[in-house]
């Protein structure tokens, strides 16, 4: 990797970490009782972090395809999944648009594809952030058809379009176009959408609406599935589990404190390996999250330290947290005697599933 690509790497996901930890402070301070105008600032601020988090992942993402080619996960998943989530992504950002979301799904509730839900979501992404840009009074809808295009092979087709006041050529300018008039995000968005799309193999047309505006329209098949139900996610545990939180970095414990009380879970603080050895002789901790790089001793060795005590103490899980989460890295640290990883910057998806495996493995090892 060449110089200037492994600082450009490393600043950005030097930025990426702060900002998630100026969106976990912001969330911890809108729970407090304040003032109307301190409510309104804490609510400017969390939205330009969210905006530049946007931004960072996008952008990431498109430099990422470009150099790499686009990386699949395909899942059996239910499509109307989909579109709760495509709902769930907007509508805040909607409301404070002046922007009616209307997201609507057909097909069979039950169908379920081999899909990569996260990057079908990505294309409804784009289009949806450039026709709310358009929009000036009205509404964005937002559809999912699935309809069975033979036996074994699904066909999806979505559909984003703008109702209302409209800009021209809001869904069909060029990408520097959207960039002039809607602004770099929703042009990144876009972007990243139409490659995407073109990934999947899918296929594009925009049509014209009745009156005023467009309506974007993109079809992809993918294979039936059997799709597992999943279980709601709850605690890990009946009782609350009790965590140990290891990070040098102040803001990096605030966000894992956050995380961690979304999931009902108590916690620690240590600053250093060594700090979380000693906080670890006294087997109180249900769980500790182990960063890899601090000063004093770092993760490893800490790991090792705390394997190496007397009593139960030296059987509790710990999982790293790291931005290197090369399979290399992960292979050292399970070598040391971790359990597993959350990748830094942390996302809840990821920190409730390590905290289910551990401490499910946990319960069972214990019975």
């Amino acid at each position: 990797m060449a110089l200037s690509e492994f600082f450009f790497e490393r600043v950005t996901e030097e930025i990426h970490v702060q900002i998630e930890g100026v969106l976990a402070l912001t969330e911890r301070l809108a729970r407090q009782h304040l003032p109307a105008d301190a409510q309104a600032c804490v609510a400017g601020v969390e939205e330009a972090a969210a905006c530049v988090a946007r931004l960072l992942d996008a952008s990431r993402d498109l430099k990422r395809i470009s150099a790499e080619g686009l990386d699949l996960s395909p899942q059996p998943r239910h499509l109307r999944e989909i579109m709760d989530e495509v709902q769930e992504r907007w509508i805040s950002r909607a409301r404070e648009s002046g922007v009616t979301l209307l997201v609507s799904y057909e097909g069979d509730p039950d169908a379920a594809g081999l899909v990569d839900a996260a990057r079908v979501i990505q294309v409804f992404d784009g289009f949806i952030g450039q026709a709310m840009s358009g929009v000036r009074h009205g509404a964005v809808e937002a559809s999912l058809t699935v309809s069975n295009s033979d036996e074994t092979t699904l066909r999806l087709e979505g559909r984003v379009r703008g109702a209302g006041e409209m800009m021209d050529r809001s869904l069909s300018g060029s990408i520097e176009d959207i960039d002039s008039r809607f602004g770099l995000e929703t042009a990144i968005g876009a972007a990243l959408g139409k490659r995407i799309l073109s990934a999947l193999d899918g296929a594009l047309r925009t049509e014209a609406n009745a009156g005023t505006g467009e309506t974007a329209v993109f079809t992809v098949n993918v294979p039936c599935a059997q799709a597992e139900e999943e279980a709601a996610p709850g605690p890990a545990s009946e009782e609350a589990a009790h965590v140990l939180i290891v990070d040098d970095n102040a803001t990096n414990r605030m966000v894992a404190e956050t995380l961690c009380e979304m999931f009902d879970c108590t916690t620690e603080t240590a600053v250093d390996g060594v700090e979380a050895v000693e906080l670890a002789r006294s087997g109180r901790f249900d769980l500790i999250l182990m960063d890899i790089k601090m000063p004093r001793m770092d993760g490893v060795a800490a790991t090792r330290a705390i394997r190496a005590l007397p009593g139960p103490a030296a059987a509790t899980p710990i999982i790293a947290l790291t931005a290197n989460a090369d399979p290399e890295d992960a292979a050292a640290y399970m070598a040391a005697g971790m359990i597993g990883v959350v990748e830094k910057p942390m996302k809840p998806e990821n920190l409730l599933r390590a905290l289910q495996q551990a401490l499910g493995a946990a319960s069972a090892e214990a019975a």
